[in-house]
């Protein structure tokens, strides 16, 4: 769900519109619409990318931004085209579908981010656009009341999801319903779907497979009845006349408070209690610390991160005391953290036209008045869930003064716990740091002195300034070193850190996967996949490449990125950081020939014929389909059409279908290296698949294209004007002195796509495509010592975070190499499970064995004057089920009175047993240190990581 802002910040135009006049009859049409916006209204999903193409198109000679900040018009940063977008096309925000089928049947993506991936119109907007350009689908959402008084609005994108099961039928099905919706609207919606009457039905919230509650108060909306995202719903149907249960209508109404003792409804609950393992305790509270919270709206992020906190012993024990007095109320602190808020907020506002600058700017400010006020919010609500009792808590007061803190968690979209748990510990220390005015004092190199010197020089000035329960509890040292890879300079610093965040993927390299063209027609395109250094450059893929693909000295390589069917960028700087090209992203290289000669750059974008309906007569219009293609035209003298007819033919000429290229026709072109197959393997193990054998190149010389028909191509000029390059082949072409390349559309008939084989061209491989977990990575689990290593690595820096060199006085690509220092006594542990792409962000289902008991850090401490064992257990992590759109977030914490492990799952807590703690979606560890009189030597048998015995 969203917070209900109008993104309308320009307008689209008809085609018999300027684009001033579209801009600013969107801008009135948005801005009547934002005055009078009510619960019940619809807004629809249109695809940033679309809203971006537009926002282009009518700003592109001029400036606009209303009074209140609201609605902006400014020229974008990114190339902008002066081309009046096509339809609008949401298929990139939807799960694959027939388009006929109703819209109500449409599922978008569970990971879309609004202002990212999507933006949200009123309707009276969308109307407009849709009589402008048509196209679609449309993706309409309603406007609910949210917030604590229920007086703000927001746009449920993600209406509840929830899963019907009939018993005893065991039929099953999925619907979508608004969590605005009553209980009342719920049964007439399951009773419509299994054809069954009101009077014979009973519905229970059936979460975790436990009836929890009898679903009978028919006006309450299903946001008060807590459903959650995918839970499920019992439909339990009665029939009084033979005393069971029936699915047949005409039965009358037999439900009551209690549950069902029908034999045949238990037995199958027992099963499914048994499938979970679990006997189910709701939120009761009579022992104390076994109170639940609320889902507020996609919230389980937040609880599960606090009730980890809120069973840390020592937090526990502070709040529950009188820590007042030692809350900084006129923290200086915190005006540097508003204006440090203030100015990454106007930076997203430049880059983001979708971004409202002025109510998020508002929220800082607030904050500023808010000095303690996070503290005492976060006390209250643990002394509130250690107290007796059984009622479930609201954590709404929290959730909003935790807003003010950090905005980004303001709204109701899911979150990261563990971005929420970095803030939050960051907040609490804030309120409660101790050191009310201390100068800040700057540590010195080390240059030489010994490490234990150094650190405690570096702690103590931490500890100048830090000083709170959270620092006393949380924060451990760890010492950097950095080494310059060209004067050898060395540089020694001790840094505090609040958690470690561990890599489950400990590999310095990747891979990546391009596709291969070659521009003389000499062979057919061709997947190649190599291994290149993860934080290299593009020089590192192109020698790759032209090693896996044998490249030979008259040739070389040009890389570009492509989407869309068109060009994205042509990589042509050596030094562009691997890390800017995405696993989602599709390259394409280039081989052509170096050439002395004054050349220009052919750029070949294919179109075809699309056919919309609309009218009675279909029209046609064309559309970019397939992968560009490149090639060199000499430019010594006159360029006619004939020249890029001939160029043309010979790029295409394999692709041609004749009868001595059927047989190689059949084959798939990623099939496995045959003998008659072209494949290059380097050391590294890249692997390259050309289909294309010797008989096939001969056949497709260029001497034998120019025999061919000529191609439908038009040349764009710059104003955007075409020229047919079909007739009049030795008539020259007009080009700008400072012309360096050619762009010409290939407009392909249908009678012309039966000639060529197109499907390498539709064919184009994402640079890195995640696929299920293979069967060894299912059996051989990730020891969490294997990560620790992975983390403490010698790497080199990424390019982004580059190092000063004092002796150079130059910016080095430095190695760097961490070592744990000094321990907290709760030690957080971040398995970093995403991995980032444009779009999407991808979760690695890794099974992490982590130790519950003895974990062992002795000998991974630097510090070697240390004389105690580092022994750590566990006693609480929080877990995360699903994708990240829908995912769902929950905890398991052991009650160290009771020595039981139980687990939250927002408003359930049921025990579980020590062995079911372990599982794939173990997230954020919190382990305690385990108080030891064992000392040791410093050569000492205690063991380290996975090879001293501790249990697993």
């Amino acid at each position: 769900m969203t917070e209900v802002r109008v993104a309308c910040n320009s307008s689209s135009g008809g085609a018999q519109l300027t684009p001033e006049e579209e801009r600013v009859l969107i801008r009135d049409i948005a801005i009547t619409s934002e005055s009078k916006s009510k619960e019940g209204d619809s807004f629809y999903l249109i695809t940033q990318r679309w809203w971006q193409h537009w926002i282009d198109y009518v700003n592109q000679d001029q400036t606009y931004v209303t009074n209140d900040g609201s609605f902006m018009l400014e020229n974008c940063d990114t190339v902008s085209s002066s081309k009046r977008p096509a339809s609008i096309d949401n298929s990139d925000l939807i799960y694959d579908v027939n388009l006929e089928e109703s819209n109500a049947g449409i599922e978008i993506h569970d990971t879309l981010l609004e202002g990212r991936d999507y933006v949200l119109l009123p309707q009276e907007v969308w109307n407009q656009f849709y009589s402008w350009y048509g196209g679609g689908p449309a993706l309409a959402r309603k406007v609910i009341s949210s917030g604590l008084s229920q007086t703000e609005f927001a746009v449920e994108v993600y209406p509840l999801h929830l899963q019907l099961l009939v018993m005893p039928k065991g039929d099953r099905c999925a619907i979508r319903i608004s969590k605005k919706e009553t209980i009342g609207e719920l049964h007439k919606r399951a009773c419509e779907f299994f054809d069954l009457n009101l009077e014979q039905v009973c519905i229970w919230d059936y979460y975790g497979h436990h009836k929890h509650a009898l679903m009978n108060d028919m006006d309450k909306t299903l946001d008060d009845a807590n459903l959650q995202m995918d839970q499920d719903i019992l439909v339990e149907v009665h029939n009084n006349a033979n005393g069971g249960l029936s699915a047949s209508k005409g039965a009358s109404r037999g439900c009551s408070a209690e549950p069902s003792q029908s034999p045949n409804l238990i037995s199958q609950g027992r099963e499914l209690d048994n499938a979970y393992g679990t006997s189910t305790v709701t939120t009761r509270g009579s022992s104390g610390g076994l109170i639940g919270l609320q889902n507020l709206g996609n919230t389980c992020f937040m609880n599960s991160a606090i009730q980890c906190l809120v069973h840390t012993a020592e937090f526990a024990e502070y709040f529950r005391e009188d820590y007042r007095q030692e809350i900084n109320w006129q923290n200086p602190l915190d005006l540097v953290v508003a204006l440090i808020c203030s100015l990454v907020l106007y930076v997203r506002y430049k880059t983001d036209k979708t971004f409202c600058y002025r109510s998020q700017v508002e929220l800082v400010n607030d904050a500023d008045d808010d000095q303690g006020e996070l503290a005492l919010t976060f006390g209250e609500l643990l002394r509130r869930l250690w107290a007796p009792g059984r009622t479930a808590i609201a954590p709404r007061q929290f959730k909003m003064k935790l807003a003010r803190f950090a905005p980004q968690f303001s709204g109701y979209n899911q979150h990261d716990s563990q971005e929420l748990l970095a803030f939050l510990l960051d907040g609490l220390h804030e309120d409660l740091n101790r050191v009310k005015h201390n100068p800040y004092k700057k540590s010195k190199d080390a240059d030489g002195r010994p490490d234990e010197e150094v650190a405690d020089e570096y702690w103590a000035n931490h500890i100048a300034r830090n000083d709170s329960i959270i620092v006393d509890v949380c924060q451990g040292q760890y010492k950097s070193t950095l080494v310059c890879p060209e004067c050898n300079k060395i540089s020694v610093t001790f840094d505090p850190f609040m958690y470690l965040s561990l890599p489950l993927q400990s590999t310095t390299t990747r891979s990546m996967t391009v596709m291969v063209f070659t521009c003389d027609g000499s062979a057919l395109p061709f997947a190649c996949t190599v291994t290149v250094p993860k934080q290299g450059r593009c020089r590192d893929l192109i020698n790759a490449l032209s090693c896996a693909c044998s490249l030979k000295n008259r040739d070389e390589l040009k890389l570009a990125e492509v989407r869309n069917h068109l060009f994205e960028r042509f990589l042509e700087d050596p030094l562009i950081s691997l890390s800017t090209i995405k696993d989602d992203d599709h390259l394409v290289a280039y081989k052509i020939a170096k050439s002395l000669k004054k050349t220009l750059l052919l750029r070949l974008i294919h179109r075809c014929q699309e056919q919309e309906t609309g009218d009675t007569k279909a029209a046609q219009k064309l559309k970019p389909f397939g992968t560009p293609l490149v090639s060199l035209i000499s430019h010594d003298g006159v360029i006619t059409k004939g020249d890029i007819q001939k160029v043309a033919h010979t790029v295409l000429s394999p692709l041609l279908r004749s009868e001595s290229l059927r047989q190689a026709d059949i084959a798939e072109p990623c099939s496995s290296l045959a003998a008659s197959n072209t494949g290059h393997n380097s050391s590294s193990g890249e692997v390259c698949t050309s289909p294309v054998s010797d008989s096939m190149k001969k056949d497709s010389s260029g001497s034998r294209a120019v025999t061919l028909l000529k191609l439908p191509l038009q040349l764009v000029e710059e104003s955007n004007a075409c020229i047919d390059l079909s007739v009049g082949e030795d008539k020259a072409i007009k080009l700008s002195s400072t012309s360096t390349s050619i762009l010409v559309n290939v407009d392909w008939s249908q009678e012309l796509l039966e000639k060529y084989n197109i499907h390498y061209l539709e064919n184009l491989p994402e640079v890195f495509k995640y696929g299920p977990v293979n069967k060894k990575a299912r059996t051989e689990p990730l020891s969490l010592y294997t990560c620790l290593e992975g983390f403490l690595r010698e790497e080199p820096l990424v390019p982004e975070d580059m190092w000063y060199c004092p002796k150079c006085k130059e910016r080095r690509q430095a190695s760097k190499k961490l070592d744990l220092w000094r321990l907290p006594e709760v030690l957080v542990i971040h398995l970093k499970r995403f991995s980032y792409s444009r779009s999407m962000k991808h979760k690695l289902e890794t099974f992490v064995n982590f130790p519950i008991r003895d974990f062992e850090l002795t000998n991974y401490i630097a510090n070697k004057n240390n004389t105690q064992r580092q022994l750590y257990e566990l006693y609480a992590l929080t877990n995360h089920y699903g994708g990240m759109g829908s995912g769902h977030y929950t905890a398991h914490i052991k009650l160290l009175d009771e020595n039981r492990w139980y687990n939250f799952d927002d408003t359930h807590i049921s025990p579980i047993n020590e062995e079911d703690v372990k599982s794939a979606a173990a997230y954020v560890l919190f382990y305690r240190r385990v108080k030891t009189g064992d000392a040791i030597s410093n050569g000492g048998n205690s063991g380290t990581g996975h090879n001293n015995g501790s249990s697993l």
